[in-house]
């Protein structure tokens, strides 16, 4: 009789899959950045948006263009009438995006990089003495082919 091999079931890759280290990290970072993104979102709204109103009449969620007039919102109903194109909304967000772009580029990538890459440094400059032995054994190594190669060539010449 043939045995049959168990194919790992669906909850032991799920568990596997939940045990893998980048997983963890992943939700942290999810947790992380909606902590973040609402601090930025209180900055956009708090700071920059009634900075922005300054130089104009409003608050920058406030800016819109109309496509269809009348534009009017009726508070008592909650309705709107006409076409509103609300682009300072979009402003806003854009103004937002950007910033937490450059918080996360700037504070975590940039940093993050540069360390990186004195890791690889220095990875090269202790793999470089390593190449040098390395290089000199395939040198030894292709020395004793050839003379295994010229003693078996001379060995054939004499029968």
């Amino acid at each position: 009789m043939s045995e049959k091999k168990k194919e790992p079931g669906v909850w032991d890759g799920f568990k596997a899959f939940l045990m893998r280290g980048n997983v963890v990290d992943l939700a942290v970072a999810v947790v992380i950045g909606a902590a973040f993104t609402n601090i930025v979102n209180s900055v956009v709204k708090g700071v920059i948006n009634p900075l922005v109103g300054a130089f104009g009449t409003k608050d920058l969620n406030q800016y819109s263009s109309c496509l269809k007039d009348p534009c009017r919102f009726d508070e008592a109903t909650g309705t709107t009438s006409g076409i509103p194109i609300m682009w300072g909304t979009v402003l806003s967000a854009t103004l937002t995006f950007l910033i937490t772009a450059a918080v996360v580029y700037f504070l975590m990538v940039l940093p993050m990089s540069k360390y990186l890459a004195k890791q690889v440094a220095r990875q090269k400059a202790k793999e470089g003495t390593q190449e040098v032995i390395e290089v000199s054994e395939l040198e030894v190594l292709k020395e004793i082919r050839d003379a295994l190669v010229a003693q078996r060539g001379s060995g054939h010449n004499e029968q």
